[in-house]
């Protein structure tokens, strides 16, 4: 018997979350069981922590949508006994039992080995957050962004996305322009590299121009609807902004004014079913451009126990960086 985060259903619709001891009997189909150490903290897993958001279709149900840890054991030629792996998206978590649990089973293919000197506590002080936000670094770059080019924005910036976004930008040699509806985390996102603080309320209001002032030579945007619209009409001839959440809302009260005259693109992030070579290369960049000391200060530390008071504040915009679970205290 080992120790998990269960989230149960009543007959009312009511769901409840507390930890309780479950067996490897009761685990999901897999070929590969991997003794967890940590897992994290994202928005999703609020959801699903907390009233499901349609994520979760069945009950009892194990949260947890990323997980580190060692392999137990393993029917794949791909992974050994002892070997260390990371898990981040194929909705485990979601619709598979995830890693709010000291043990997890899953598929070989949806795992990455750990990059050789990335630990399982930094892959999750890392997690979905911080791979999507490596993803959408490599995109920018993919699409022309250098050093150089200008400042790049960040919205949402103290965020978990935000956070790593920044660190990671601000390492490679860019002027960081971070975002932020909370003045109180200035002084945080300078830490993390950001050289310039831009109010929420400078970018909130939607305007009737379509282009203004070329200021931004990228963006990371974490937030979406109004202030994403008014940032592409703000990117600099040829820039582009990666999409990667809807803090803000869904809709994009846009024109295609900025697509036609100025040629910019707006790239889609997805960080769930990324194939895998890609979350390879993902991995190795964040072992290669992460600054671990950065890393080190946006980091809270938690236990079972606190992820449905967690879950409930994450899903309120009140968790700054990233939390860290460690499943085993």
């Amino acid at each position: 018997m080992f120790n998990a985060l269960v989230v149960e259903k009543d007959d009312d619709g009511k769901t409840s979350a507390a930890v309780r001891e479950i067996s490897l009997e009761q685990l999901p189909e897999g070929d590969v069981t991997v003794a967890v150490e940590y897992s994290t903290v994202n928005y999703k897993d609020g959801l699903c922590v907390g009233p499901g958001g349609g994520l979760v279709r069945n009950y009892p149900h194990v949260p947890g949508i990323d997980f580190a840890g060692t392999v137990e054991q393993s029917d794949s030629d791909r992974y050994q006994v002892g070997d260390k792996v990371v898990l981040t998206g194929w909705r485990v978590g979601e619709g598979h039992w995830g890693g709010y649990s000291q043990k997890a089973r899953v598929k070989a293919d949806w795992l990455v080995p750990l990059p050789e000197g990335l630990g399982t506590r930094e892959a999750m002080a890392v997690g979905t957050a911080g791979f999507t936000a490596m993803l959408a670094v490599m995109a920018l770059e993919d699409h022309g962004l250098q050093t150089g080019n200008g400042p790049v924005l960040v919205t949402g910036a103290a965020g978990g996305v935000g956070s790593v976004a920044t660190a990671i930008l601000a390492a490679l040699g860019h002027e960081v322009a971070a975002v932020t509806g909370r003045p109180e985390t200035a002084d945080y996102l300078k830490s993390l590299g950001a050289s310039q603080i831009v109010a929420r309320e400078e970018l909130n209001e939607t305007v009737k121009r379509p282009l203004e002032k070329e200021l931004w030579a990228g963006c990371i945007d974490a937030v979406g609807g109004e202030m994403l619209a008014r940032v592409l009409g703000q990117l600099q001839y040829g820039a582009s902004a990666a999409a990667v959440g809807l803090a803000g809302g869904a809709k994009l009260p846009a024109t295609v004014v900025p697509f036609l005259l100025r040629g910019v693109n707006l790239l889609g992030i997805d960080s769930v079913m990324q194939p895998y070579e890609n979350r390879l290369r993902a991995w190795q960049r964040v072992r290669a451009d992460l600054p671990m000391a950065r890393l080190e200060s946006m980091i809270q530390t938690a236990t079972l126990a606190d992820l449905p008071e967690l879950g409930a504040a994450i899903l309120k915009g009140q968790v700054k960086g990233r939390v860290v679970v460690d499943v085993n205290a």
